[in-house]
């Protein structure tokens, strides 16, 4: 912790996330036309000169929000703020200087916390004057930047770094988290409860109103003195035709991102609605990206008095057959119910999908499991195994070097990675198995001779 904060402010569409993104060198943020489309606080990690600040993107102040959130995302703003060790106060060039930029202005005028005014999309000189207008809001000549024309961003990032509070010391890279944890789902099945019960405060806006989650949002929290880091994903439409023209079609390619850049995925399902086509698509392109998965059973306090837990992980084996190799936890995650050891056991996939196996215990394994149940006939002929290798983790990646490729059926293989799942330490993780043709120049022997390759 400790990593200086630089919040983001003004009222809407002025260009708030757009600069986060700017700055970031990345997406980030979701950037749309319509005002309110950011709710909760989106943070981002950044380093100029040596120096390692937070960059906080915010909700527009002012704004009504049309599913009665206004209050939630005022909230928000306000902790960004509160937390914050330097204020942009984001303006637009374009439109001129506003009545609710002075009422933003306003706002900040009695902190103790020092303020920048950036006056976004002042494109070239020809706004400069218009943007000189904003020196009357109080905090200074603005700064003119425009994302889009890529104007000004040193000048404001070395303003940046000088107004932060000065080193105690030389300062280090914050600790990597541990583990990165995604946490998916379709709307209203309790993720951003779930984040804020980890971060032990009210991180998400939570309300029962569907879709409230827009962004993808990196929440850090600590469990037994380790950092970790929770990814609060927007919850999937139904279909993709609905949300093919909405700001919702970036969320669930936020979402999928979010999935391929986690250590482990929870997917989060309701225990009181019946698996869906959401759920089997989240479901399956987890099982693609080969990530670890825990299906998360959430609000069993609804279900616990009657019905047994195992009718449930029956149900989920019916319908998510993919998946038959990932562990289901039942919690609440409103109270904290067995969330403790929901992470726990999140931890123990993470440590199997970076395990690695020597060669010799691999051939071993496939020398018996061959031995048990030999390759169907191909062409007439028995196809032929020769050695194994593991050449990866995260997932576990093994190499099968064989005479015909091709000849291996995908039942075969189907076995030969239960018997690895039940001889190896990646029991609860994907395992990628890979048939290779052995190379002429390869002289390590078939393991149906008996031998352990090297």
């Amino acid at each position: 912790m400790g990593v200086p904060q630089v919040a983001i402010v003004g009222r809407p569409n002025v260009g708030k996330s757009s600069l986060l993104n700017w700055l970031a060198g990345r997406r980030v943020a979701v950037v749309d036309d319509r005002p309110g489309v950011t709710r909760d606080r989106v943070e981002y990690l950044m380093r100029h000169d040596d120096r390692f600040f937070e960059l906080v993107d915010t909700g527009g102040m002012g704004h009504m929000d049309a599913d009665e959130l206004t209050d939630d995302i005022e909230q928000q703003i306000t902790n960004a703020i509160d937390s914050a060790s330097l204020i942009l106060l984001v303006v637009d060039s374009r439109s001129g200087l506003a009545p609710m930029d002075q009422d933003v202005a306003k706002r900040l005028r009695y902190l103790k916390t020092p303020v920048l005014c950036v006056a976004n999309k002042t494109d070239d000189d020809t706004f400069d004057q218009q943007a000189d207008e904003f020196g009357k809001l109080g905090h200074g000549p603005p700064l003119k930047v425009s994302t889009l024309q890529n104007r000004g961003k040193s000048v404001l990032l070395n303003r940046v770094v000088a107004a932060l509070p000065a080193d105690t010391g030389e300062q280090e890279a914050p600790a990597e988290p541990e583990m990165r944890v995604a946490i998916v789902g379709r709307r209203n099945v309790g993720k951003s409860t779930f984040v804020n019960t980890l971060a032990g405060a009210e991180r998400m806006i939570v309300s029962e109103v569907a879709g409230t989650t827009r962004d993808s949002v990196d929440v850090r929290f600590e469990l037994d003195g380790k950092g970790f880091v929770a990814i609060d994903t927007p919850g999937i439409r139904r279909s993709r035709a609905q949300a093919k023209f909405d700001i919702d079609f970036y969320g669930a390619h936020r979402a999928q991102r979010s999935i391929r850049r986690a250590d482990v995925t929870l997917l989060f399902l309701d225990c009181t609605e019946r698996i869906g086509k959401i759920d089997k698509q989240l479901a399956d392109y987890i099982h693609q990206e080969h990530k670890p998965c825990i299906l998360v059973v959430n609000k069993w306090d609804k279900l616990a008095k009657t019905m047994p837990t195992e009718k449930w992980v029956n149900y989920l084996s019916d319908q998510m057959p993919g998946m038959r190799h990932a562990p289901i936890a039942f919690i609440t995650g409103q109270t904290g119910k067995n969330v403790k050891a929901l992470l726990n056991h999140a931890q123990m996939l993470f440590k199997q999908s970076r395990e690695r196996v020597g060669t010799g215990m691999l051939n071993r394994i496939v020398r018996e499991a061959v031995r048990q149940k030999a390759p169907p006939m191909y062409q007439n002929r028995r196809p032929k195994l020769y050695y194994a290798t593991q050449v990866g983790v995260q997932p576990p990646t093994i190499v099968l070097f064989c005479n015909q490729p091709a000849a291996f059926t995908k039942p075969y293989l189907r076995y030969l990675l239960g018997r690895f799942r039940d001889e190896l330490p990646f029991a609860e993780v994907p395992i990628k198995v890979y048939l290779r043709k052995r190379e002429s120049s390869d002289v390590r022997d078939d393991v149906e001779q008996g031998e352990d390759a090297a």
